[in-house]
């Protein structure tokens, strides 16, 4: 179910479950009410802080939207007397503009500091192009393929997972999927009817598959000892590496979750999307492994490969297995063969685990350049893991250095873009997907927004 906001001051449409940041869903609609002429030049745009409250989003959002527009010569912003259509503004453009301004919903023109896009060493290409050769000289099979998987893929996976996680599987048992939220939805198909638990902060696209499974979502802290409210016939958690806090389940927490979840009857689901990025201590077992007839196991390629390649792997527990494959059979929803076989190469190679572990280095000396630049400023609201790391601030810091970061070129989240109900605040940042420089960069806009100490002040 889509989650929106209007405005009536303002006919503009935000989609709280869309993977756009909502200052970029803002500013594309903001350019199309333009380019329709609908808003004519010289008109004068709400105040930000009174869209912010009518749209019910942080003011922040408002204000880096209406800053992109002023950037790009849609708008223009007078201190003291608001912000107005350019007068530049053609009221009925070429199609050529209108186009521009479509395109700009997917292109804020920021370098985004996310939690999904991962490093990959580019001296590790020609593994890349070996699995491509590969495929390139298989034979294809001639009908549709298994929609549970290439077998030898399902048991390479198999493998991987019992060596590397200690779930203790066989290849029928996994189902290669496209992704972390196909096999989520796989799963959620042949579930009973019911809610969903989920953590608060939380992964929002877990949210937003589960609301187009037509079930409810039930906020649970994502803190503290973990809880498995009644009438949910599932709870989805990311025990390795909380999504986005960053702590790892304590032992007694994952024993008691269990617990409450085999009392309730409820599926745990894992998501365990960078367990193998952990460069502080050794990775902590899956939960799978400590109980597999009540948990279901999600990984994904994402993070290790490439986001682009759309893989990844669901192990149901036993009793759904059937219903699962059944399911899948009958719409035909088999992964791309090329792109099963092409992994296939690169864990045979030992692509994989190459790209692993120089990213793992790579991480390892990011996390503390970050925390070196941000720990005066604000508190960590967890160990360093993986490939970003979360920082609690007061909402009015957290939008301060959002919005330095924004004017100098780079999209870095707010920690409650990741919350529903929960009140927490702060910045996450993410340091895969981005070179040294561009991080460098990025963290110094971040300082600028939140020093506001005059004596750090440069005279003008």
């Amino acid at each position: 179910m889509q989650t929106t906001s209007r405005s009536p001051a303002l006919p503009v449409h935000l989609d709280r479950t869309a993977a756009t940041p909502l200052p970029a869903q803002l500013a594309a609609d903001v350019r199309r009410l333009v380019a329709a002429g609908t808003l004519r030049r010289g008109a004068r745009l709400p105040a930000s802080r009174a869209l912010a409250l009518e749209l019910g989003v942080s003011r922040s959002v408002v204000t880096q939207a209406y800053e992109q527009l002023v950037a790009e010569g849609w708008l223009d912003a007078s201190h003291g007397s608001g912000t107005f259509v350019a007068g530049t503004a053609t009221a009925h453009p070429s199609p050529a503009v209108a186009q521009q301004a479509a395109a700009a919903t997917t292109d804020p023109r920021l370098v985004r500091l996310d939690t999904g896009t991962p490093w990959i060493d580019p001296r590790h290409r020609a593994g890349w192009s070996r699995a491509w050769r590969d495929v390139a000289a298989a034979t294809p099979p001639a009908g549709h393929d298994d929609p549970c998987g290439i077998p030898d893929l399902r048991a390479a996976i198999a493998e991987r997972l019992g060596r590397l996680r200690g779930v203790e599987c066989g290849a029928d048992d996994v189902v290669v999927t496209q992704g972390t939220t196909d096999g989520l939805r796989a799963l959620l198909e042949v579930l009973p009817a019911g809610a969903v638990a989920v953590e608060d902060p939380g992964y929002r696209a877990a949210v937003a598959t589960v609301r187009s499974a037509g079930r409810a979502v039930v906020d649970v802290p994502a803190r503290g000892t973990p809880t498995v409210p009644p009438d949910v016939v599932a709870t989805y958690v990311t025990p390795a590496h909380q999504h986005p806090l960053g702590h790892v389940l304590p032992a007694a927490d994952r024993v008691a979750l269990l617990a409450a979840a085999r009392e309730r009857g409820a599926v745990v689901v894992e998501d365990d999307y960078d367990s193998e990025f952990r460069y502080d201590v050794a990775p902590v077992p899956a939960l799978a492994s400590l109980d597999r007839t009540g948990v279901a196991y999600l990984g994904t390629a994402s993070k290790s490969v490439s986001p682009s390649l759309r893989l990844g792997w669901l192990v149901p527990p036993p009793h759904l297995l059937d219903a699962v494959r059944s399911a899948r059979a009958v719409r035909h929803e088999g992964i791309s063969w090329p792109v099963q076989r092409a992994f296939l190469s690169m864990l045979r190679d030992g692509y994989v685990d190459r790209v692993v572990r120089s990213a793992r280095r790579v991480y390892a000396d990011r996390a503390p350049r970050v925390a070196g630049v941000l720990a005066p400023h604000a508190e960590p609201a967890g160990p360093s893991a993986g490939m970003y790391s979360t920082w609690l601030l007061p909402p009015d810091r957290a939008d301060a250095a959002v919005r330095s970061a924004a004017r100098a070129g780079f999209d870095v989240p707010l920690l409650s873009d990741y919350a529903r109900s929960s009140g927490l605040t702060g910045l996450v940042v993410g340091f895969g997907g981005v070179s040294d420089r561009e991080l460098d960069a990025a963290l110094g806009a971040l300082v600028r927004g939140l020093d506001d100490r005059p004596s750090r002040r440069r005279p003008r």
